[in-house]
């Protein structure tokens, strides 16, 4: 075998020792992104919450990293940092709802905007199996323009809603990980 084999292998063998672990997680990811689904709207306000916490916090960091880089000439950059993510979370913290609508015409527009651009670019470029991602460029200006068109209301459950999903998505992968590589990658015996 060739020393990035043997790598991989060895490597593979401490995941699969870790397998049960891996499973349980992919377990609990899907109970949570459940939960998420269930509960979109409480999901997307306590994210918001959440980020805007980050926010402020990180606001009072970059505060007194200011104050540590006195010195230097950049010191307004550190200032105007702390200030642009403690305003924003002080607002994200403050009115949770208004926040959500936010992110959620943001990632409407990224949404309409990335779509068009994959659907143009794998047409122009024609790579293989470049239809998939045709299609989901497609799928993707389609979710935009119709989070657009039902904005605000979307932005009361969008978020969470797409947290849950994702939550699925990453315990399903975790889930069908952990038992492949328990049924897989068997130990290998050792040479004498």
């Amino acid at each position: 075998m060739t020393k990035f084999a043997d790598t991989f292998s060895a490597g593979m063998e401490e995941v699969r020792k870790s397998w049960g672990w891996l499973l349980a997680l992919g377990i609990l990811l899907i109970v949570l992104g459940i939960a998420c689904v269930g509960t979109a709207r409480t999901a997307t306000t306590v994210s918001i919450l959440v980020f805007g916490w980050i926010l402020l916090f990180s606001g009072v960091a970059w505060f007194v990293g200011a104050f540590q880089a006195w010195s230097w000439g950049g010191v307004f950059l550190y200032l105007l940092n702390a200030i642009i993510r403690g305003v924003t979370g002080y607002f994200l913290v403050r009115h949770p709802d208004a926040g959500a609508e936010a992110v959620t015409i943001l990632l409407a527009s990224l949404f309409v905007v990335g779509g068009i651009f994959r659907m143009v670019a794998a047409g122009l470029i024609k790579f293989p199996r470049w239809g998939w991602t045709v299609f989901s460029g497609g799928v993707a200006v389609i979710l935009g323009f119709t989070l657009l068109g039902n904005w605000p209301t979307s932005s009361t459950f969008f978020i969470g809603l797409a947290i849950g999903i994702d939550l699925i998505l990453d315990g399903s992968a975790l889930v069908g990980f952990a038992g492949a590589i328990h049924s897989v990658f068997k130990p290998q015996p050792r040479p004498a």
